[in-house]
């Protein structure tokens, strides 16, 4: 099968299931890494090494994990948040609906399929994980985020997957995102060094986290007392 690219691939770009990529068969012991079938626990692994090592890792929960519909959606976020954990800087930016935002979105507080690469490109992220996304809107995040970025996607479904990831976990349940997580413990064991202890990492994530403090309480000379927006009036007939 042809291999998966990593972005920013341009304007349109063909779909993975249309350059002959397709889902390892269900109960097979495969997953799908770069387009390619592999073992389960191989996949586990890169998905591990791959959300260690690049930069800006964040996890993306969708409205089935985000919500708290039922016990099984409320044990999945606490697994998903305890992976999280075990990553040194590793944000999270929930993907709470999936109407557009517009004229604006806010870049760090929410990610939305109809635009997700602001998302990735404000934040500078370069790997993420999709879970509990609903598969047609993943698709759809995920062929916009293969076409405009250099982010190494990674999607954790509960069904059959998604061929437009780099790394597509299918079936995750609690067990399997259980396997991710000490996958994880085991690779910084091994000796991998993740990106947010790096000199680079340390010094970006302080930078990020001095600017946001500085806007949570901006000085009076940079506070905007009134939108510029509005300095016309809100009578679209106004001269």
């Amino acid at each position: 099968m042809p291999k998966l690219e990593l972005g920013p691939i341009g304007l349109l770009p063909p779909s993975a299931a249309a350059m002959g990529i397709f889902h390892p068969e269900k109960g097979s012991g495969m997953d799908l890494v770069e387009g390619e079938h592999i073992p389960t626990d191989e996949a586990i692994n890169k998905a591990a090494h791959e959300i260690l090592t690049r930069r800006n890792p964040t996890l993306f929960p969708g409205p089935m994990v985000l919500w708290g519909w039922n016990e099984e959606a409320m044990h999945k976020a606490e697994l998903a948040m305890d992976l999280v954990r075990e990553v040194p800087g590793m944000n999270v930016i929930p993907m709470p609906d999936y109407r557009p935002i517009y004229p604006k979105i806010d870049p760090e507080a929410v990610i939305n399929p109809c635009h997700p690469n602001l998302t990735i490109q404000h934040n500078k992220i370069e790997t993420c994980i999709l879970i509990g996304v609903h598969c047609h809107f993943a698709n759809i995040t995920l062929k916009m985020i293969r076409a405009n970025t250099n982010c190494y996607t990674m999607a954790f479904c509960q069904y059959d997957g998604h061929e437009d990831a780099f790394v597509s976990l299918s079936d995750i349940d609690g067990t399997k995102l259980q396997k991710v997580t000490v996958a994880i413990r085991q690779a910084k064991k091994d000796g991998i060094e993740p990106w947010g202890l790096t000199k680079a990492g340390k010094d970006e994530l302080e930078e990020i986290a001095a600017r946001k403090a500085a806007e949570k309480n901006p000085s009076k000379g940079d506070t905007t007392l009134f939108m510029g927006e509005l300095e016309q009036g809100l009578d679209e007939n106004a001269e």
